[in-house]
């Protein structure tokens, strides 16, 4: 079986968190909700490609989000994909800052409350990843 090593982070302002549209350009999961995701590239720390995605995806810098949590990985399968593994390492990070700049690998945003999120159509387990964060 094939596995791929990810990072997931949420990023939450106040009571809300932050779930992100994936684009029609991405190569997996488009058109689902969920967090700031990106590959971990080779023996990259999962924290390191974390932040660099935080960056990338809604343009927030490392000084205006705090790291409040993080779960041990955990391993997702998807119908979508026979024979392949997701290793999924989640973050929660904090931000006072509300405004979001999408790259092109998502094409929409919402702040929402937690309890909301069974209300969208997600990548696999993204509640269970986040419940496991709360």
């Amino acid at each position: 079986m094939r596995s791929t090593r990810i990072v997931t982070s949420f990023i939450k302002n106040s009571d809300q968190i932050l779930i992100l549209k994936r684009s029609e350009k991405v190569r997996s999961m488009k058109g689902l909700w969920s967090g700031v995701s990106g590959m971990i590239e080779n023996n990259e720390n999962p924290l390191d490609r974390a932040k660099i995605e935080i960056f990338e995806e809604i343009g927030m810098k490392e000084d205006e989000i705090k790291l409040v949590k993080k779960s041990e990985k955990m391993k997702i399968s998807s119908s979508q994909y026979k024979n392949h593994q997701w290793e999924i390492f989640p973050f929660l990070f904090e931000t006072k800052k509300e405004t979001i700049q999408l790259n092109w690998e998502n094409s929409d945003f919402k702040w929402i409350l937690p309890i909301e999120l069974k209300n969208y159509e997600t990548v696999p387990s993204l509640e269970k990843l986040l419940l496991n964060l709360l």
